[in-house]
């Protein structure tokens, strides 16, 4: 089994069975859920266990309902065969990706990354936010575990939540907060807004 398969593209993760044929519906995960009815082969793959290796399975169909993908895969007949899925996500390799406009990025490649505080210069004026820039010194925060996200029935920015030393820490994924985004060096740069971190405790 190649790496690229087990670090894949994650686009969907299984809720559980959905009919009596072997349905399955699942959470969508990408943004860009039509490429979703259109694949024809997939991997399920366990998050829990990475050491299991992925299982290709061919797609009958997949559609979406009420924010959901209902996936029909090969082998799946049963309510007992579709529950066994529960939990597994749905994967393609990382080549097949879409490519993304500027200013957009996958979960995928914003998890792991280092968080680091732009610093306010030491007897210097106020700066709004729009005012930092990526030169501005900086101290380690932590490290983005995951990005929750509010579903599609609540609008709200995207959190980072983020592993620090004092516990975990949720910021908004905006781009007033995070002005320097560096996927390929795995570090994002932010101006914290006062009063953030006391929201979070």
């Amino acid at each position: 089994m190649s790496s690229h398969v087990r670090s894949g593209v994650t686009l969907a993760r299984v809720l559980g069975a959905r009919g009596r044929r072997g349905e399955v519906a699942a959470e969508i995960l990408t943004d860009f859920p039509e490429r979703l009815t259109h694949l024809t082969e997939v991997w399920l793959a366990d998050p829990h266990d990475e050491a299991l290796p992925p299982r290709r399975v061919a797609v009958r169909r997949c559609w979406l309902h009420r924010g959901r993908a209902i996936f029909h895969f090969e082998g799946c007949n049963t309510i007992a065969d579709a529950e066994r899925l529960r939990g597994l996500e749905v994967r393609v390799p990382i080549e097949q990706r879409v490519t993304l406009p500027a200013g957009r990025y996958f979960v995928s490649d914003l998890i792991g990354c280092e968080v680091w505080e732009a610093q306010k210069q030491a007897g210097g004026p106020a700066t709004s936010i729009l005012d930092v820039s990526s030169t501005s010194p900086t101290s380690f925060l932590g490290v983005v575990r995951e990005v929750q996200f509010f579903g599609e029935a609540i609008a709200g920015t995207p959190l980072l939540v983020v592993e620090t030393s004092r516990g975990e820490l949720l910021i908004p994924f905006a781009e007033e907060i995070c002005r320097n985004i560096d996927v390929a060096g795995r570090r994002i740069e932010v101006h914290l807004p006062e009063g953030l971190r006391e929201l979070n405790s």
